[in-house]
């Protein structure tokens, strides 16, 4: 790995301008693990040289988090604090950016009751109803990111010296968000460009369904009608473009809410903010999860999937090749922002209002009515390998082979 605090200030640079791409006199919340304090001080610098008004700080510490599960009354964990609700609602009505790094250890919860993970998890959900549909509706700029900390370096790379664990980490991290470039900035406007091209080619096909076959899985997926693709970025009612995960290597719509049928089995572990689920299938009829079965953490994908009516629901669909920078990587990444991005994948749960014409506008009813789903929930979990294939049903009732053998057909 080149010189790390040179990389760390390239790195913090292009989350600011291509990530959250802040404005001047903008606010900015980051959220940040105790751990990543070098690279949130650099991203706090590079946001106030862009000319940031405020930025303010949410540090997190999963010791202290763990500590909650292990010792807290049970009436803990139906609570969420309105006054955090609150503070990121007005974030957002205030034309405010939100960065976020996420990067849970997906051991997190290990021997935890999953009653307390569920209801804590819910209690937030049902709290943050209101900021949530401004995320979905791009409201505001918004943006997860990655960077190591132990315990998900140790989990991505066992066979190494625990010594040079988080070094690696980095290392790939800066892999996967071309921050070796000579200018990362200008090879992300590039990227984002390529992704455009194939949003756009979707969009002019316009399929009608998708069919998706693999080992363990023959899935018809139909597809609602005013339904588009997007990768890349987008750009919130304020006018600014923002890449709202990074890495992306994704173009995803979304699922007609009950033209889903058949079964699906996933290629990669899911960790559900520090629960794993692994080796499962979902079988789908008219829409909604039916049967289901987890050779891993089969209690944590039931509560999931009652987390409420629409959890049970897909709310997107997603396109990633087998053969891109990531997977190519050839590694498990145990974080969902990472591993989608190597895979095709669907998330169970809300749908993104952005993936249908005049969604942003529409009311829950109006979106339910035009085929998406609306849930508390989104739950990304991973398909896609070199064994999938899809073919796609074009308006006029043709078949065309849309990826073989993992990678686009076309």
């Amino acid at each position: 790995m080149q010189d790390l605090d040179k990389n760390l200030e390239k790195y913090a640079e292009l989350l600011v301008r291509v990530g959250v791409n802040i404005q001047p006199g903008q606010t900015l919340i980051i959220q940040s693990p105790l751990e990543t304090v070098q690279l949130t001080r650099k991203i706090v610098q590079k946001a106030y040289e862009a000319g940031a008004k405020y930025v303010q700080v949410e540090w997190e510490d999963e010791g202290v988090t763990r500590t909650r599960y292990e010792y807290a009354p049970d009436e803990s964990f139906s609570f969420y604090p309105e006054w955090t609700a609150k503070m990121m609602e007005q974030l957002a009505e205030g034309g405010g950016a939100l960065l976020n790094i996420k990067v849970p250890d997906p051991e997190l919860f290990k021997g935890i009751d999953t009653w307390k993970v569920t209801s804590a998890t819910k209690a937030m959900a049902v709290a943050r109803q209101t900021f949530q549909s401004y995320v979905r509706t791009n409201k505001l700029a918004w943006c997860l990111v990655k960077a190591p900390t132990k315990a998900w370096a140790a989990k991505v790379f066992p066979e190494l010296p625990e010594e040079e664990r988080v070094s690696a980490m980095w290392d790939t991290i800066f892999q996967m968000n071309r921050v070796y470039a000579d200018d990362p900035v200008a090879a992300w406007r590039e990227h984002i460009a390529k992704l455009k091209e194939v949003q756009e080619v979707l969009n002019r096909k316009n399929y009608k369904r998708l069919h998706y076959k693999a080992p363990g899985t023959d899935l018809s997926v139909e597809l609602p009608e005013g339904h588009l693709w997007l990768g890349g970025g987008d750009t919130n009612e304020r006018g600014v473009y923002f890449v709202a995960n990074m890495p992306t290597e994704e173009v995803y719509s979304m699922p007609n809410r009950t033209g889903v049928n058949g079964k699906v089995t996933s290629t990669m572990p899911l960790n559900l903010n520090g629960r794993l689920v692994d080796k499962f299938s979902l079988t789908f009829k008219d829409g909604k999860v039916v049967d289901y079965t987890a050779e891993v953490g089969y209690e944590n994908l039931k509560a999931l999937l009652e987390t409420d009516e629409g959890a049970s629901f897909l709310g997107e669909i997603a396109l990633v090749p087998h053969d891109s920078p990531i997977s190519n990587l050839n590694r498990i990444f145990f974080n969902t922002g990472v591993d989608e991005n190597a895979s095709c994948h669907f998330a169970v749960g809300s749908a993104y209002p952005v993936n249908i014409q005049g969604g942003t506008k529409m009311t829950k009813d109006e979106l339910i009515a035009r085929g998406a789903n609306v849930s508390l929930t989104h739950a990304d979990f991973m398909v896609g390998s070199a064994e999938l294939d899809i073919d796609g049903e074009l308006p006029d009732g043709t078949v065309e082979p849309v990826f073989r053998h993992g990678n686009w057909a076309f």
